[in-house]
């Protein structure tokens, strides 16, 4: 009885073994994409990639200014560490929780935002950081990943919402970009803006609504203009850099001519000349010029079909997603990457007047860097929730918080 016992249990964990092996094979393999691996290999590979432009970029002022060409790569290494920590805890941590807590950090950012025009440091003629310590926090940067999660938390269920509280947040919303135009910083406030009215397009808010929120949009960044003049130093350059080459046209005619010097394969890695002094801000907001010079049209290009192809594994996962909201934050999130990017590239090659926006994963700066590695984490969540197959392949590998 007891060898036909054990005979038995084997049979069984022999069975079981086989319906489970039976199980996996009968998932479909177009269901079974891998995208978590692949979005979060281009991410991995999108800092390094961005590190070892840094690198190129800064050396020359880090030897010059810091007596240490490797200054800002050390001090960029020990905010991408800080922002792993970040985007790991967004990947484990569900989507409902980043919800839930949208509205407390929008707040708090908000009440950041004010303490920034009473006591921030000011840097070219703008009020956008905060010093505590020595701990450079610029809450506009920071903000932009928590108005995306509570844009999608009013406008996704708009029509279960109560009149005050729709006008609440909405006013709200208003309130943060007036504080950021306040700064002044028009590129930024101008950013966030788009990305709640995409968000709103997202959601299937009515047309009639999107076009007066964007005619007003509108009006408000050309008072801003009228009203801070070296915002309208900034267009009439862009028009035409050349007439003033040596005074407000200088940069952008430097990034030209870096864009320009790297002709078809460019004058190899560490070889630009443009960033000897004579391109200001190349760590930051030009940093794709010194890229351009140093690898040519071809790098351009290539970088070009890594943004497009992360921009269409980003619309996969949200097309691929259950629910509304996820699918909304996930648009939203590949949004904010790519949007930025091409709106730095556009900058840097002189089709868009020059912004504060800077280079995702790429530019020099740890608030940037800590916001975008926060929106490639959930956006990789929003890739985990996506599919019950993936669901069950990462359950054991991904603990749930939230």
């Amino acid at each position: 009885m007891k060898y036909k016992r054990q005979g038995t249990n084997l049979q069984q964990i022999f069975r079981y073994q086989t319906k489970l092996k039976k199980e996996t094979l009968e998932i479909p393999w177009h269901r079974y994409l891998p995208e978590v691996e692949l979005l979060s290999l281009l991410i991995i590979l999108w800092c390094l990639f961005g590190g070892l432009v840094l690198i190129s970029a800064s050396w020359w002022t880090g030897v010059k200014e810091m007596g240490d060409g490797l200054y800002h790569i050390k001090r960029q290494s020990s905010w991408l560490v800080a922002g792993a920590g970040i985007c790991l805890l967004a990947i484990r941590t569900r989507i409902s929780f980043w919800l839930r807590f949208a509205p407390y950090a929008l707040l708090g950012g908000c009440l950041l935002l004010m303490a920034t025009l009473v006591a921030g440091s000011t840097i070219n003629g703008a009020s956008r950081w905060l010093m505590i310590g020595s701990l450079q926090i610029q809450p506009s940067e920071l903000i932009k990943p928590f108005v995306l999660l509570q844009s999608v938390n009013i406008l996704n269920e708009l029509g279960r919402r109560t009149s005050k509280i729709r006008m609440l947040w909405l006013g709200t919303f208003g309130f943060l970009i007036c504080l950021i135009l306040k700064q002044p910083n028009l590129s930024t406030a101008a950013m966030i803006g788009i990305l709640i009215w995409l968000v709103a397009w997202s959601a299937g808010v009515n047309f009639r609504s999107l076009v007066i929120a964007a005619m007003l949009g509108l009006s408000i960044g050309v008072i801003s203009i009228l009203f801070n003049k070296y915002q309208l130093v900034r267009i009439t350059s862009f028009i035409d850099p050349w007439r003033d080459a040596n005074g407000n046209g200088h940069q952008l005619v430097q990034s030209l001519l870096a864009l320009g010097s790297g002709g078809l394969f460019g004058q190899g890695y560490g070889f630009s000349i443009q960033k000897l002094q004579y391109l200001p801000i190349k760590e930051t907001d030009f940093i794709f010029a010194i890229f351009g010079e140093e690898f040519g049209f071809t790098g351009s290009l290539v970088m070009l079909v890594f943004l497009l192809f992360f921009n269409f594994l980003g619309l996969r996962i949200a097309y691929l997603c259950k629910d509304n909201r996820s699918r909304i934050l996930a648009i939203g999130c590949t949004t904010l990457l790519i949007g930025q990017s091409i709106a730095n590239i556009a900058v840097a090659s002189g089709m868009l007047p020059t912004t504060g926006l800077p280079l995702p994963m790429v530019s020099y700066g740890g608030n940037a860097l800590w916001a975008n590695l926060l929106t490639s984490g959930l956006l990789i969540r929003c890739a985990l929730e996506s599919s019950r197959s993936t669901a069950k392949v990462y359950r054991h590998k991904t603990k749930l918080l939230g």
